[in-house]
Protein backbone atom coordinates (compact mmCIF):
# COMPACT_ATOMS: atom_id res chain seq x y z
CA UNK A 1 0.00 0.00 0.00
CA UNK A 2 1.55 3.71 -0.77
CA UNK A 3 1.95 5.88 1.88
CA UNK A 4 -0.72 8.93 2.23
CA UNK A 5 0.55 12.09 0.80
CA UNK A 6 2.47 13.93 3.57
CA UNK A 7 -0.28 16.93 3.47
CA UNK A 8 -2.69 14.46 4.93
CA UNK A 9 -0.32 12.90 7.82
CA UNK A 10 1.10 16.15 8.75
CA UNK A 11 0.02 17.62 12.08
CA UNK A 12 -0.87 21.24 12.67
CA UNK A 13 2.67 21.24 14.65
CA UNK A 14 4.21 20.10 11.81
CA UNK A 15 2.75 22.50 9.16
CA UNK A 16 3.78 25.08 11.51
CA UNK A 17 7.30 24.02 12.59
CA UNK A 18 7.80 24.47 8.33
CA UNK A 19 6.30 27.32 7.65
CA UNK A 20 7.59 29.70 10.59
CA UNK A 21 10.47 31.56 9.85
CA UNK A 22 13.67 30.63 12.37
CA UNK A 23 13.86 33.52 13.93
CA UNK A 24 17.71 33.64 14.61
CA UNK A 25 19.05 36.17 17.87
CA UNK A 26 20.83 38.30 15.99
CA UNK A 27 17.79 39.50 14.10
CA UNK A 28 17.39 41.59 17.60
CA UNK A 29 19.91 43.48 16.41
CA UNK A 30 17.33 45.10 14.22
CA UNK A 31 15.90 46.57 17.44
CA UNK A 32 19.05 48.09 18.10
CA UNK A 33 19.32 49.94 15.02
CA UNK A 34 16.10 51.11 15.10
CA UNK A 35 15.58 52.39 18.99
CA UNK A 36 19.09 54.10 18.16
CA UNK A 37 17.05 56.11 15.41
CA UNK A 38 14.44 57.15 17.61
CA UNK A 39 16.85 58.32 20.54
CA UNK A 40 18.89 60.29 17.80
CA UNK A 41 15.63 61.76 16.67
CA UNK A 42 14.92 62.71 20.02
CA UNK A 43 18.12 64.09 20.85
CA UNK A 44 17.81 66.32 17.20
CA UNK A 45 14.43 67.28 18.99
CA UNK A 46 15.86 68.74 21.66
CA UNK A 47 18.84 70.23 19.61
CA UNK A 48 17.09 71.84 16.42
CA UNK A 49 13.73 71.74 17.86
CA UNK A 50 12.53 69.27 15.45
CA UNK A 51 8.94 67.83 16.13
CA UNK A 52 7.98 65.01 18.42
CA UNK A 53 6.29 63.10 15.90
CA UNK A 54 9.33 60.87 13.88
CA UNK A 55 10.90 59.80 17.65
CA UNK A 56 7.26 58.37 18.48
CA UNK A 57 6.44 56.70 15.42
CA UNK A 58 10.05 55.20 15.03
CA UNK A 59 9.69 54.30 18.43
CA UNK A 60 6.16 52.15 18.54
CA UNK A 61 7.19 50.82 15.30
CA UNK A 62 10.32 49.22 17.13
CA UNK A 63 8.36 48.29 20.35
CA UNK A 64 6.09 46.24 17.57
CA UNK A 65 8.99 44.64 15.78
CA UNK A 66 10.45 43.76 19.28
CA UNK A 67 7.47 41.86 20.20
CA UNK A 68 6.94 40.03 16.35
CA UNK A 69 11.07 39.02 17.06
CA UNK A 70 10.48 37.71 20.81
CA UNK A 71 7.51 35.50 19.69
CA UNK A 72 9.29 34.35 16.84
CA UNK A 73 12.01 33.44 19.07
CA UNK A 74 10.11 31.53 21.82
CA UNK A 75 8.11 29.99 19.02
CA UNK A 76 12.03 28.53 17.72
CA UNK A 77 11.94 27.31 21.55
CA UNK A 78 8.63 25.45 21.30
CA UNK A 79 8.85 24.02 17.35
CA UNK A 80 12.31 23.78 16.33
CA UNK A 81 14.24 23.52 19.61
CA UNK A 82 16.99 21.76 18.38
CA UNK A 83 17.96 24.64 16.32
CA UNK A 84 17.36 27.05 19.25
CA UNK A 85 20.16 24.83 21.32
CA UNK A 86 22.44 24.41 18.62
CA UNK A 87 22.56 28.25 18.42
CA UNK A 88 22.82 28.47 21.91
CA UNK A 89 26.10 26.53 21.34
CA UNK A 90 27.66 28.51 17.94
CA UNK A 91 30.56 29.80 18.65
CA UNK A 92 29.44 33.36 16.78
CA UNK A 93 25.64 32.68 16.69
CA UNK A 94 25.66 32.42 20.99
CA UNK A 95 26.64 36.03 21.67
CA UNK A 96 23.52 37.58 19.66
CA UNK A 97 21.33 35.78 22.36
CA UNK A 98 22.36 39.03 24.37
CA UNK A 99 20.79 40.70 22.42
CA UNK A 100 17.81 40.11 23.20
CA UNK A 101 18.31 41.57 26.91
CA UNK A 102 19.71 44.56 25.63
CA UNK A 103 16.67 45.05 23.11
CA UNK A 104 14.28 44.43 26.03
CA UNK A 105 16.40 47.41 27.75
CA UNK A 106 16.11 49.59 24.52
CA UNK A 107 12.27 49.30 24.21
CA UNK A 108 11.89 49.94 28.49
CA UNK A 109 13.35 53.25 27.34
CA UNK A 110 10.92 53.59 24.52
CA UNK A 111 7.99 52.75 25.91
CA UNK A 112 8.52 55.01 29.04
CA UNK A 113 6.56 58.13 28.35
CA UNK A 114 3.19 55.62 27.89
CA UNK A 115 3.75 53.36 31.08
CA UNK A 116 6.70 53.79 33.91
CA UNK A 117 5.57 50.64 35.54
CA UNK A 118 5.35 48.55 32.04
CA UNK A 119 9.31 50.36 31.41
CA UNK A 120 10.30 49.32 34.90
CA UNK A 121 9.40 46.10 34.16
CA UNK A 122 11.23 46.07 31.02
CA UNK A 123 14.63 47.17 32.33
CA UNK A 124 14.71 44.83 35.12
CA UNK A 125 13.90 41.44 33.03
CA UNK A 126 16.39 42.89 30.06
CA UNK A 127 19.16 43.52 32.93
CA UNK A 128 18.75 40.58 34.84
CA UNK A 129 18.98 38.77 31.33
CA UNK A 130 21.91 40.59 29.89
CA UNK A 131 23.88 40.02 33.68
CA UNK A 132 23.08 36.35 33.30
CA UNK A 133 24.15 35.43 29.90
CA UNK A 134 27.31 37.57 30.21
CA UNK A 135 28.39 35.89 32.77
CA UNK A 136 27.26 32.77 31.63
CA UNK A 137 29.16 33.59 28.15
CA UNK A 138 32.18 35.08 29.04
CA UNK A 139 32.52 32.51 32.02
CA UNK A 140 32.75 30.16 28.96
CA UNK A 141 35.29 31.38 26.71
CA UNK A 142 37.45 32.21 29.87
CA UNK A 143 37.90 28.03 29.97
CA UNK A 144 39.19 28.35 26.48
CA UNK A 145 39.48 25.92 23.64
CA UNK A 146 38.31 28.31 21.36
CA UNK A 147 38.80 27.91 17.23
CA UNK A 148 40.79 31.87 16.39
CA UNK A 149 39.04 32.38 12.92
CA UNK A 150 35.28 32.24 15.17
CA UNK A 151 36.56 35.15 17.29
CA UNK A 152 34.68 38.54 15.47
CA UNK A 153 32.98 41.76 16.54
CA UNK A 154 30.13 39.97 18.32
CA UNK A 155 32.14 39.03 21.33
CA UNK A 156 31.65 42.69 21.94
CA UNK A 157 27.32 42.31 22.52
CA UNK A 158 27.25 39.76 26.39
CA UNK A 159 29.04 42.42 28.31
CA UNK A 160 30.46 45.68 26.12
CA UNK A 161 26.83 46.28 24.30
CA UNK A 162 24.95 45.26 27.41
CA UNK A 163 26.80 46.95 30.18
CA UNK A 164 26.78 50.31 27.83
CA UNK A 165 22.94 49.56 27.45
CA UNK A 166 22.30 48.96 30.86
CA UNK A 167 23.82 52.63 31.94
CA UNK A 168 22.54 54.18 29.43
CA UNK A 169 19.04 52.87 30.09
CA UNK A 170 19.60 53.13 33.70
CA UNK A 171 20.70 56.73 33.68
CA UNK A 172 17.20 57.71 32.28
CA UNK A 173 15.22 55.79 34.75
CA UNK A 174 17.10 57.42 37.54
CA UNK A 175 19.67 55.16 38.49
CA UNK A 176 22.57 56.87 37.96
CA UNK A 177 25.10 55.44 40.36
CA UNK A 178 24.32 52.04 38.55
CA UNK A 179 24.82 53.79 35.51
CA UNK A 180 28.50 54.57 36.67
CA UNK A 181 28.91 51.11 37.34
CA UNK A 182 27.90 49.74 34.05
CA UNK A 183 29.89 52.02 32.30
CA UNK A 184 32.61 50.97 33.63
CA UNK A 185 32.31 47.29 32.82
CA UNK A 186 31.11 47.89 29.22
CA UNK A 187 34.89 50.01 28.90
CA UNK A 188 37.23 48.03 30.35
CA UNK A 189 35.38 44.81 28.45
CA UNK A 190 35.65 46.77 25.21
CA UNK A 191 39.20 47.35 25.78
CA UNK A 192 40.30 43.85 26.39
CA UNK A 193 38.04 42.44 24.21
CA UNK A 194 39.70 44.86 21.04
CA UNK A 195 43.06 43.86 21.21
CA UNK A 196 41.86 40.75 20.84
CA UNK A 197 39.67 40.94 18.20
CA UNK A 198 42.34 42.72 16.56
CA UNK A 199 44.97 40.37 16.56
CA UNK A 200 42.42 37.81 15.16
CA UNK A 201 41.63 40.61 12.05
CA UNK A 202 45.25 41.26 11.46
CA UNK A 203 47.11 37.30 11.77
CA UNK A 204 44.14 34.71 11.26
CA UNK A 205 42.80 34.44 8.07
CA UNK A 206 40.35 36.23 6.30
CA UNK A 207 36.73 36.10 7.55
CA UNK A 208 34.20 33.65 5.16
CA UNK A 209 31.67 35.61 3.83
CA UNK A 210 28.28 35.29 6.31
CA UNK A 211 30.75 36.65 8.66
CA UNK A 212 31.65 39.59 7.14
CA UNK A 213 28.46 42.16 8.25
CA UNK A 214 29.86 41.48 11.97
CA UNK A 215 32.57 44.05 11.16
CA UNK A 216 30.23 46.74 11.77
CA UNK A 217 29.80 45.73 15.40
CA UNK A 218 33.30 47.25 15.18
CA UNK A 219 31.34 50.69 15.03
CA UNK A 220 29.38 50.06 18.31
CA UNK A 221 31.67 49.99 21.52
CA UNK A 222 33.22 53.75 20.75
CA UNK A 223 30.04 55.02 19.77
CA UNK A 224 27.48 53.96 22.37
CA UNK A 225 30.38 54.00 25.15
CA UNK A 226 30.35 57.57 24.67
CA UNK A 227 26.25 57.79 25.14
CA UNK A 228 26.60 55.75 28.22
CA UNK A 229 29.52 58.14 29.40
CA UNK A 230 27.08 61.30 28.73
CA UNK A 231 24.44 59.39 30.38
CA UNK A 232 26.36 58.97 33.86
CA UNK A 233 27.66 62.15 33.95
CA UNK A 234 26.78 65.75 33.75
CA UNK A 235 28.33 69.61 32.13
CA UNK A 236 30.42 69.84 29.21
CA UNK A 237 31.74 67.02 27.47
CA UNK A 238 35.87 66.17 28.65
CA UNK A 239 38.78 64.77 27.05
CA UNK A 240 37.09 60.91 27.58
CA UNK A 241 33.95 61.87 25.84
CA UNK A 242 35.97 63.41 22.74
CA UNK A 243 38.57 60.52 22.59
CA UNK A 244 35.80 57.78 22.25
CA UNK A 245 33.36 59.63 20.01
CA UNK A 246 37.15 60.39 17.91
CA UNK A 247 37.70 56.72 18.01
CA UNK A 248 33.52 56.22 16.72
CA UNK A 249 34.91 58.35 13.68
CA UNK A 250 37.43 56.59 12.79
CA UNK A 251 35.73 53.30 12.67
CA UNK A 252 32.86 54.30 10.38
CA UNK A 253 35.72 55.31 8.18
CA UNK A 254 37.24 51.55 8.87
CA UNK A 255 33.86 49.89 8.06
CA UNK A 256 33.68 52.24 4.78
CA UNK A 257 36.62 51.41 3.40
CA UNK A 258 36.00 47.59 3.97
CA UNK A 259 32.22 47.83 2.73
CA UNK A 260 32.72 46.45 -0.47
CA UNK A 261 34.89 43.34 0.75
CA UNK A 262 31.48 42.85 3.20
CA UNK A 263 29.00 43.16 0.76
CA UNK A 264 29.98 40.37 -1.51
CA UNK A 265 27.55 38.39 0.85
CA UNK A 266 23.72 38.64 -0.61
CA UNK A 267 21.84 41.38 1.88
CA UNK A 268 20.42 39.41 4.74
CA UNK A 269 19.14 40.77 8.31
CA UNK A 270 22.65 39.95 9.42
CA UNK A 271 23.51 43.56 7.66
CA UNK A 272 21.67 45.10 10.66
CA UNK A 273 24.83 44.59 12.66
CA UNK A 274 26.11 48.36 11.28
CA UNK A 275 22.87 50.35 12.77
CA UNK A 276 23.30 50.57 16.16
CA UNK A 277 26.68 52.29 15.80
CA UNK A 278 25.64 54.20 13.34
CA UNK A 279 22.85 55.57 15.53
CA UNK A 280 24.45 55.92 18.18
CA UNK A 281 27.52 57.67 16.43
CA UNK A 282 24.58 60.68 15.32
CA UNK A 283 23.10 60.77 18.76
CA UNK A 284 26.03 60.70 20.94
CA UNK A 285 27.71 64.17 18.24
CA UNK A 286 23.58 65.72 19.02
CA UNK A 287 24.23 65.00 22.49
CA UNK A 288 27.87 66.69 22.68
CA UNK A 289 26.72 69.62 21.03
CA UNK A 290 23.46 70.04 23.15
CA UNK A 291 25.86 70.05 26.09
CA UNK A 292 28.15 72.83 24.97
CA UNK A 293 30.29 71.32 22.03
CA UNK A 294 31.15 73.73 19.23
CA UNK A 295 33.50 73.76 16.12
CA UNK A 296 34.02 70.74 14.11
CA UNK A 297 31.88 68.27 16.30
CA UNK A 298 28.79 70.86 15.90
CA UNK A 299 29.48 71.10 11.84
CA UNK A 300 29.29 66.84 11.85
CA UNK A 301 26.01 66.99 13.44
CA UNK A 302 23.70 67.39 10.70
CA UNK A 303 25.79 65.35 8.08
CA UNK A 304 26.18 62.46 10.17
CA UNK A 305 22.47 62.63 11.45
CA UNK A 306 21.27 62.64 7.95
CA UNK A 307 23.65 59.98 6.76
CA UNK A 308 22.42 57.55 9.41
CA UNK A 309 18.91 58.56 8.41
CA UNK A 310 19.23 57.29 5.01
CA UNK A 311 21.56 54.24 6.10
CA UNK A 312 19.15 53.19 8.12
CA UNK A 313 15.78 53.89 5.32
CA UNK A 314 17.95 51.61 3.39
CA UNK A 315 18.20 48.92 5.50
CA UNK A 316 14.76 48.79 6.25
CA UNK A 317 13.41 49.31 2.71
CA UNK A 318 16.27 46.16 2.08
CA UNK A 319 14.98 43.79 4.58
CA UNK A 320 11.26 44.69 3.72
CA UNK A 321 11.98 43.16 0.18
CA UNK A 322 13.86 40.79 1.19
CA UNK A 323 11.00 39.73 3.93
CA UNK A 324 8.41 39.87 1.09
CA UNK A 325 10.95 37.08 -1.08
CA UNK A 326 11.76 34.90 2.18
CA UNK A 327 15.15 35.61 2.25
CA UNK A 328 15.63 37.69 5.48
CA UNK A 329 15.82 34.98 7.32
CA UNK A 330 16.20 31.30 7.07
CA UNK A 331 12.97 28.63 6.88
Amino acid sequence: MNALPSNLTDTPGGLLRRRLPVIPAASFGIVLGLSGLANAWKAAEALWGLPLWPSQIIGLFTIFIWCLLLAGYVLKWVFSSAKAIEELSHPVQCCFVGLIGVSTMLVCALALPYSTISANVLFWSGASWTVAFAVWRTGALWTGGREPTTTTAVLYLPTVAGSYVLGIVGATLGYVDMAQLAFGAGFFSWLAIESVLLNRLLTAPTMSEPLRPTIGIQLAPPAVGCLAYLSATTGPPDMLAHAMLGYALLQLLLILRTLPWVMKLPFTAAYWAYSFGLTASATAIIRTVERGDTGIVASLALPVFMLVNAAIALLVMRSLTAAARGKLFPQ
